[in-house]
């Protein structure tokens, strides 16, 4: 793709990059003196970080490179690949964002399982963490996928090499940082990524002649229905509501960062900016797959690899340099997130309750040790499944089946009891992952089978379980009550996520 003189300068940089973001994390790594310093930042972020680690977060290697290589092959309608998040992202904004914040804090929660165990006694954990391991450990495998993608075709890196690069920098700067370094390595991360991906979509659509050029290309080659704003199948949209949207409610990563936030104020402001951006990103890198299709008219034989071959046509190579570390920027600020995300539910909610006395020193310990491991689960995903959206609703498949009737309907509905709770997380994962097994029998999506069992489960055996009750208010009514004062961030308690599992055990 470049000349030997280009690959040079390229690898070059890349080193340097990397390099540098090592010795970021390293840095912050001299700051990180807690377990929460390194699960949820201190509880200390502020507005502009995180606006962008919000984008930084949700805009991954699938969006950037899945959404385009869907644009350029199936048309404008794939932009509700990007829309379907926005109706769940209210819901949390609107409604959920109190209680989470409130009831985290308070109980100085860092996981879903303190949630879950919160409402439905500890052993709401383990399925918890299961369905929790199952997303992120995919999707973090999803993003070496991407790093090794971005490899191969820059520097004529075999795929099996990048995911092995991609897996050891990544494994080294999460291990080193914590959430610190990720919050403020996203700051910078969201800004290239962000100013890139406009920047292209405006040079794309000036090089191809303006709207009216695409559609009368368009019309000329008999696929009009390709600028169809409609242009989706029912029931992928149906998957991509209830998995892609959905996992939007039961996002560990974003529950973190609604308990890192520095106040109230911060967190609404940041996430309204968010959606507002994140959307306006989805929409436009679709919109530049279908341009460089039926605006430049370009014939890439692989459209996995429309994003180079775009940059390639558009751009001088000084400026096709920037759009790689724009795209890597996009790749590295979620993988991170996620790793944390699942590590910390494998230390928190595994670890954490089967040892003696667990301190703040010991868990921050354990917390990168369960990096490597959730590292090396990720590297076998990434190398068995490399197919980018596939893998990524894949696992929320999982999470979804296994866990967003439990948490919303336990937020807000006081009548769940915890043997329903338990019950329907297990039955909701296991039948999702065994329809996944079976190839999809009847050609439905596991999610359309996990969901439902999860549902009626709880909803049924709540009702069966019922006993006189001594809660009359739901979790999120009941939260409204914490004065401001309990739930602004405090001092770490030595034993760390304690005041959680002290609210689960005491039978309310």
């Amino acid at each position: 793709m470049y000349t030997e003189q280009q690959t040079t300068v390229l690898t070059g940089i890349l080193i340097v990059y990397f390099a540098f973001l090592v010795g970021f994390a390293y840095m912050v790594n001299r700051r990180v003196k807690t377990y929460e310093d390194y699960s949820v930042a201190g509880r200390t972020v502020g507005l502009f970080p995180m606006i962008l680690t919000l984008v930084g977060t949700a805009i991954g290697g699938s969006i950037l490179l899945g959404y385009m290589t869907n644009g350029y092959t199936l048309g404008v309608g794939q932009i509700w690949l990007g829309l379907v998040m926005v109706p769940t992202t209210l819901v949390i904004i609107l409604c959920m964002t109190g209680p989470i914040r409130r009831l985290g804090v308070k109980h100085h929660m860092v996981t879903m399982g303190d949630f879950t165990s919160l409402i439905y006694g500890e052993k709401a954990r383990i399925p918890t963490a299961i369905s929790m391991l199952f997303a992120y450990c995919a999707i973090t495998g999803m993003q070496f996928v991407s790093i090794a993608t971005i490899l191969y075709l820059t520097l004529e890196m075999s795929m099996t090499w990048g995911i092995t690069i991609a897996w050891i920098m990544l494994t080294i700067k999460t291990v080193l940082g914590g959430l610190k370094s990720v919050v403020f390595q996203d700051a910078l991360h969201g800004t290239i990524q962000t100013l890139g991906i406009f920047v292209l979509f405006v040079v794309v659509i000036l090089a191809a002649g303006g709207w009216e050029t695409i559609e009368a290309n368009a019309t000329a080659a008999g696929e009009e229905q390709m600028l169809d704003f409609l242009g989706i199948a029912p029931g992928m949209l149906g998957v991509y509501i209830l998995t892609i949207g959905a996992y939007q409610m039961v996002r560990q990563d974003l529950w973190q960062r609604i308990w890192a936030a520095r106040t109230m104020r911060v967190l609404k402001i940041g996430l309204w900016t968010a959606i507002i951006l994140q959307t306006l990103i989805c929409t436009v890198v679709v919109l530049i797959g279908m341009m460089t299709r039926w605006g430049l008219e370009l014939d890439v034989p692989d459209p996995s690899q429309v994003y180079y071959a775009v940059i390639g046509e558009v751009f001088p190579f000084p400026m096709i340099v920037v759009m790689i570390i724009a795209v890597l920027a996009t790749v590295i600020s979620c993988a991170d997130s996620f790793f944390l995300a699942a590590s910390s539910t494998l230390v928190n909610d595994v670890i954490r309750p089967r040892m003696k006395n667990p301190t703040s020193d010991s868990l921050l310990k354990w917390s990168k040790i369960s990096v490597l491991i959730t590292s090396v689960i990720a590297f076998l995903l990434a190398q068995y499944i490399p197919q980018l959206v596939v893998l990524w609703v894949t696992g929320t498949a999982m999470l979804v089946s296994g866990l967003l009737a439990p948490v919303l309907l336990g937020m807000f509905w006081r009548r769940v009891t915890r043997p329903a709770g338990i019950a329907a997380m297990w039955s909701g994962l296991v039948a999702a992952v065994i329809w996944q097994l079976a190839g999809e029998p009847l050609g439905w999506h596991p999610v359309f089978v996990g969901l439902p069992l999860n549902l009626v489960v709880l909803v049924v055996g709540s009702l069966m379980t019922q006993r006189p009750l001594d809660r009359d208010r739901s979790w999120a009514a009941e939260s409204r009550d914490i004065p401001e004062e309990d739930y602004a961030p405090e001092d770490e308690p030595d034993v760390v996520g304690s005041g959680a599992g002290t609210a689960a055990g005491d039978g309310r």
